[in-house]
């Protein structure tokens, strides 16, 4: 048994994030970028945290839409927490869908924060935005295999 805490490495984090990002899976995975984001490391583990916290409502609306709209893309419970696979799923294919309807052109980074403020720009706020166009993106993602 290694002798590593797991519940003093969460208090550790929940000290040294202010604000968690909504989309740190998809930040870790490298699928998408944010100039928002504060990267850090915690226990040979990176994390990331929030530099603002209107981006982070923000943000955190889209993170909840996308949930919302995807559960019965990705077939989940809604009782039921995320599996990873899924999580990313939403995520990094929601960012890239809301990139796809905002006619960005494919092959650049994708920043969430600042395609979360156009997309309030372009349809009016969060609720609005064409779910069932972005909800393509995130069936059709498929992520990274791990190396064996």
């Amino acid at each position: 048994m290694s002798g590593y805490n797991e519940d003093a490495y969460k208090e550790a984090r929940e000290s040294a994030i202010g604000l968690a990002c909504p989309f740190e899976r998809a930040l870790l995975s490298r699928c998408v970028v944010c100039f928002k984001a504060h990267r850090l490391l915690l226990a040979e583990r990176e994390a990331i945290s929030c530099t603002e916290q209107h981006a982070c409502d923000l943000c955190q609306r889209f993170h909840i839409e996308l949930h919302h709209n995807a559960r019965f893309a990705l077939h989940t419970e809604p009782d039921q927490p995320w599996p990873f696979g899924k999580e990313i799923r939403a995520q990094c294919g929601g960012v890239l869908g809301l990139a796809e309807v905002l006619e960005k052109q494919p092959g650049l980074p994708n920043d969430v924060a600042l395609l979360v403020n156009e997309g309030i720009l372009k349809f009016g706020e969060i609720g609005n935005f064409p779910y069932s166009e972005i909800m393509r993106a995130v069936v059709h993602f498929e992520p990274r295999r791990r190396k064996q």
